[in-house]
């Protein structure tokens, strides 16, 4: 996974958390949900690449038997 996406699923996790506690705090449903939204959208970003980073190295593997 490369290092701007990692940051970038990890910075969309943490503004949610953030959005969803405030929104609790303040009463603020719709600033709640759309904490929790962003943190999902996070969290399918790390999924991703993490499925990428598993392919990858099935491939790198796969490269190292046949050698």
């Amino acid at each position: 996974m490369g290092l701007n996406d990692k940051i970038d699923a990890k910075t969309n996790q943490a503004k949610g958390k953030v959005k969803e506690e405030l929104g609790e705090k303040f009463g603020d449903r719709s600033t709640e949900l759309e904490g929790k939204g962003e943190q999902v959208k996070g969290e399918l970003k790390e999924g991703w690449e993490n499925v990428k980073d598993a392919a990858d190295d099935v491939k790198d593997a796969a490269r190292k038997a046949t050698d």
